[in-house]
């Protein structure tokens, strides 16, 4: 990106937050305070570069339990209808993801890594505070999962690739707010909004045939008071700059959660291209001895984990389905061949319109199974339910826009080869990310 465009970009991001800090949605969630320190960190030093190098956290004290965010309890049957905090969101990060992320998609797909003054400037929208509770200086007082599934799928809208990479680090607050300890959240919460953001990913997935979450490879052995962790990870996410890890790992027969931090002796980094999702930077980590405190150790619900998880990589897959609806029908509309619009013959119509009808079909289970979780209600059948169809129904949607647009379609002048590479990961990515 170019120094035009990055000025751009960092004068939309300081537009959403004196946008939002002028309305009166601060006020009503008693966030004021927050939205305006963001503001003024944003207008005084900019936007920053990420930072590579290994952070030192120090130890901190916690006093009594860990903070845990409330549920929200809707009665009535399942509602359709958003907060105007939701719409404004949504607004602001479809126009987002319209006008910085989309433009640098094709770039940074090439380049294998995300520019970074998208990364600082999409810290600065301030999604993240959506993760982190109040007391350790982010906005949430309550849980988020709908309000943070939406913004997944606008940002999706803009690529894939990139949104998922922007997320990795709300995914892991995401953890830690719901499983960490006092002494967890209090180290490491406050880190992911500091002036230069705390890099955080998901180790999850395995380079094993047919990986399955619950049957896992790497273990971790008690040793001393401590843990020792031995085995693999692939397909990392950000796994190249990342200075915090949340890495499942076997432990006496069950899967488990622990917080590993970049620089531990006996972890290593490789890169790790793959056929989709080359943006994201994902990487293998190598687990070789690993040692870390008992501290470390997460409390987790897993099968609720895998569930969250599932739904995050649903919700952008619906963004980039709805970016492929919104380029194919203009494209067969404008494409003549033999006098005609291809979109007047029904096998392209129908397609198109089968495209809609899977897109949505989509959305419903996604937002049910998202609402049911936020609400504290059972959403392990309706997460599964949606991963499945999601996770068919995307690649579906990538062949059909490659098929639509013909030759061009296969060519890297369009879109739509660079989606079609990325949904495919639905079905072999489990739990890079998490609500």
């Amino acid at each position: 990106m170019n120094t035009k465009s990055l000025g751009k970009a960092q004068g939309f991001g300081l537009a959403i937050l004196t946008q939002f800090a002028a309305s009166d949605l601060p006020d009503r969630l008693k966030i004021r305070e927050a939205v305006e320190k963001m503001l003024y960190h944003g207008s005084k030093n900019g936007f920053k570069l990420v930072a590579t190098a290994s952070r030192t956290f120090k130890p901190a004290k916690a006093s009594g339990a860990a903070t845990r965010l409330d549920k929200q309890k809707k009665a009535g049957v399942f509602d359709l209808s958003l907060s105007d905090e939701q719409q404004q969101v949504r607004d602001n990060l479809s126009r987002f993801a319209r006008e910085v992320l989309r433009p640098a998609a094709h770039d940074a797909d090439e380049a294998h890594q995300i520019p970074a003054e998208i990364l600082a400037q999409a810290a600065d929208l301030g999604i993240i505070y959506y993760a982190v509770p109040e007391q350790f200086g982010g906005m949430a007082t309550e849980e988020s999962l709908v309000t943070q599934m939406l913004a997944l799928e606008d940002l999706g809208k803009g690529d894939f690739s990139l949104s998922a990479a922007l997320f990795t680090s709300v995914s892991v607050a995401n953890v830690l707010t719901r499983y960490g300890t006092a002494e967890q959240q209090a180290k490491y919460l406050p880190a992911f909004v500091e002036e230069t953001p705390l890099v955080a990913t998901l180790a999850c997935v395995e380079p094993t045939p047919i990986f399955n979450p619950v049957e896992l490879k790497t273990v971790a052995t008690s040793t001393g008071g401590d843990y020792v962790l031995t085995g693999e990870k692939s397909l990392v996410l950000m796994g190249q700059t990342a200075e915090l890890f949340i890495v499942s790992a076997e432990l006496d027969g069950e899967p488990t959660l622990f917080v590993v931090e970049g620089g531990t002796a006996g972890l290593s980094v490789a890169a790790e291209p793959a056929m989709g999702l080359k943006a994201a930077q994902t990487a293998r980590l190598t687990f070789d001895g690993v040692r870390i405190p008992a501290a470390n150790k997460l409390d987790a619900d897993y099968r609720e984990f895998l569930d969250l998880g599932r739904l995050a990589f649903c919700a952008l897959a619906l963004g980039v389905g709805e970016a492929i609806l919104d380029y194919v029908v203009p494209y067969v509309n404008d494409r003549v061949a033999f006098g005609e619009p291809i979109s007047h013959r029904q096998s392209v119509a129908f397609m198109v319109a089968d495209i809609a009808i899977e897109l949505e079909s989509m959305r419903m289970m996604t937002w049910r199974a998202c609402a049911l979780a936020e609400n504290g209600q059972p959403f392990h059948r309706e997460a599964h339910l949606a991963q499945i169809l999601c996770a068919e129904k995307a690649m579906k949607l990538g062949t059909d826009s490659v098929q639509l647009l013909g030759g061009h379609g296969f060519t890297k002048e369009h879109p739509v080869e660079r989606w079609y590479r990325d949904l495919r990961s639905l079905a072999v990515m489990h739990n890079a990310l998490s609500l």
